[in-house]
């Protein structure tokens, strides 16, 4: 009960218990062959253990070519199975890259393997202590935000990059008069040499800071720090001396050991941005599941959490988006702490996009983040986000958002334009 537990769908040619066994040894105190040293109390105590393996299906012909699969001669079947292995705790540590090491690392290069992949991850509440809880997390985020009872909506920056601080402190001016909660940076703009950090981020602050004390509210503005780690801390000294909340960061780009350090230096809010994940889930059997994937960068204690979007403009199906969110609004490991994350649904965002949104997250919990649909309304940002407040108050009260258009101007506009593309 006390063991991490990895969820993988394997396919091979050679005995599925054979190897499973293999990928239970190979990635905790065996190898190909027993080894001096590798007593029987050794094993008992450090080695991995096969809890199930579920056939699924078969193929004729391997998903992933193996040179040593093909000499030995194996033509297939090519069976497929869920397999479960548990790893013993003590043989990580608190140690994330070793971690993500243990249930995936040489895995995915054992030759009798033509297709693997990480699914999910079971983390036992013991194990969770050993690292950090969220900074806000979904509560913390809502009070930061001093919103309660609704989606938070944000927008990104556009264009995407190059634009100079100057002219993304009148984007942020207008956004913040037109009542928007939450702002990202784009993730492929982070220091450019057009709008470094060190000048953006006072120029964006001023103008957060003048809306602050106008309104008595806060807008969380997420800066991209994606950078090497020493620079990451300096970018989020600055954001907290200018009084800003939140940082962002691309994960895969930055890694589990940069965003651990990250995490230990700074409270601010992590705006974790997931670009490029695809490369690692879009093969059904090959990479990594978003839940194992995301399982680890929460041990990380980001806040937030990319999941993106329902009828969105990526290549992720309604079920993958909706399995995505649920994951963030779980605790992590049953029986711990309340370590949810916020998920960001994002990419081809809308008013129309918001019912089956909430569907997904099974309620308000969440950040709609509405580039285009803020930023192109066709009567400007501050009707982009007045359709999705709009939006919101229609769907709170069970309506329907076509016949909550007629008595409700920017959500009428937002269909019309954007319900035809």
């Amino acid at each position: 009960m006390d063991r991490i537990v990895a969820h993988y769908l394997l396919e091979t040619p050679f005995p599925l218990e054979d190897v499973a066994a293999m990928m239970a040894g190979e990635q905790s105190s065996g190898t190909f062959v027993r080894v001096a040293g590798e007593t029987d109390e050794l094993r008992a105590r450090s080695a991995a253990e096969v809890l199930s393996i579920e056939p699924v299906d078969e193929a004729g012909a391997p998903t992933l070519a193996s040179a040593y699969v093909e000499r030995k001669g194996k033509a297939g079947p090519f069976r497929r199975a869920r397999v479960a292995i548990a790893y013993p705790p003590g043989n990580i540590g608190r140690n994330l890259p070793t971690l993500a090491a243990t249930v995936s690392g040489n895995l995915y290069d054992i030759g009798e393997i033509t297709g693997l992949k990480l699914e999910a991850l079971d983390i036992p509440a013991g194990y969770r202590e050993r690292y950090p809880l969220p900074s806000l997390g979904v509560a913390g985020t809502r009070e930061s935000l001093g919103v309660a009872d609704r989606p938070i909506f944000g927008t990104i920056i556009k264009p995407n990059v190059g634009m100079r601080p100057a002219e993304i402190a009148a984007l942020v001016d207008q956004l913040c008069a037109a009542g928007v909660d939450f702002i990202k940076d784009d993730e492929v703009c982070a220091n450019p040499d057009i709008a470094p950090l060190a000048e953006r981020v006072p120029a964006v602050m001023a103008v957060i800071r003048r809306w602050r004390e106008r309104t008595g509210r806060t807008v969380m503005m997420a800066f991209n720090i994606t950078d090497e780690t020493d620079a990451m801390r300096r970018h989020a000294d600055l954001v907290a001396a200018e009084g800003g909340t939140c940082v962002m960061a691309s994960l895969n780009w930055c890694g589990l050991s940069a965003m651990e350090s990250l995490r230990a230096h700074t409270p601010l809010a992590i705006h974790a941005h997931r670009n490029g994940f695809g490369a690692m889930s879009r093969h059904p059997l090959l990479g990594i599941g978003f839940q194992a994937y995301h399982a680890l960068y929460r041990l990380a204690g980001i806040d937030h959490m990319h999941v993106h979007g329902i009828g969105g403009k990526f290549v992720d199906s309604a079920a993958e988006v909706t399995e995505a969110a649920r994951a963030c609004l779980a605790p992590l490991s049953k029986g711990g702490p309340d370590d949810r994350v916020m998920p960001a649904f994002s990419s081809g965002q809308w008013a129309g996009t918001l019912p089956a949104t909430l569907k997904a997250a099974e309620g308000a919990d969440l950040m709609f983040m509405c580039g285009g649909g803020i930023l192109a309304h066709p009567d400007g940002p501050a009707a982009g986000i007045a359709s999705l407040r709009e939006a919101w108050d229609v769907l709170k009260s069970g309506g329907d958002l076509a016949a909550g258009a007629g008595t409700r101007p920017a959500l009428a506009a937002a269909i019309r334009f954007f319900g035809a593309r």
